[in-house]
């Protein structure tokens, strides 16, 4: 008897004009694919374009604010996993990720976050740092392994994948792990619901 696939959730973080992001995301998704056992949803945060102003707390939002949120919620709820695609930006994240992390908390309890970074020298790797502290207070597992890639763009080829297979051996590994949290949590969660949140 087959499992059900792990559906993954390979969130593109940067918004800004010219990124780089979508090309990262778009190599990681396919290497998800072809890992097998993955059912692959890439949510790119420059497409819903989220409030910045969150409502207060007991208030409820207009109209256009639950029309913009509601193009991420139910695929961030339908997810069994995370895959965050991140760049450094000033030795954090960008604030556009912890923005659509923010319009959102229980999507994220009791499920796992795997990280893929990319940037200069530290290869995005502060911008993941700061974000494993975040996910904790979320109650979220993160991934201890990770993918990243120093001075990302000189390594992704014209057919948008990297030029030396090291970082498809990292994403095997990180990829594995997040098969085996998600469906351990997800087995948790069916036999007793998470009591933290």
């Amino acid at each position: 008897m087959s499992e059900a696939p792990v559906r993954v959730a390979v969130i593109v973080g940067s918004v800004r004009e010219g990124r780089f992001g979508p090309v990262v995301a778009g190599w990681l998704a396919c290497v998800a694919r072809e890992h097998g056992g993955f059912e692959v949803d890439v949510v790119d945060l420059a497409e819903p374009d989220l409030p910045m102003v969150l409502p207060a707390f007991g208030a409820t939002p207009s109209a256009t604010v639950v029309a913009a949120v509601g193009k991420v919620t139910p695929r961030l709820e339908a997810a069994d996993a995370f895959v965050v695609v991140t760049p450094e930006y000033n030795h954090s994240y960008p604030a556009s990720l912890k923005n659509a992390i923010d319009w959102h908390r229980t999507e994220w309890t009791a499920k796992p976050v795997a990280f893929v970074s990319y940037g200069g020298t530290s290869g995005g790797l502060r911008a993941v740092e700061h974000l494993r502290a975040v996910f904790a207070e979320l109650h979220a597992v993160t991934i201890r392994d990770t993918v990243s890639f120093h001075g990302a763009h000189a390594r992704f080829g014209s057919d948008g994948a990297p030029t030396d297979d090291a970082a498809a051996v990292a994403a095997k590994t990180m990829l594995d792990q997040l098969s085996w949290w998600a469906r351990s949590l997800a087995e948790a969660r069916t036999v007793r619901p998470y009591p933290g949140a």
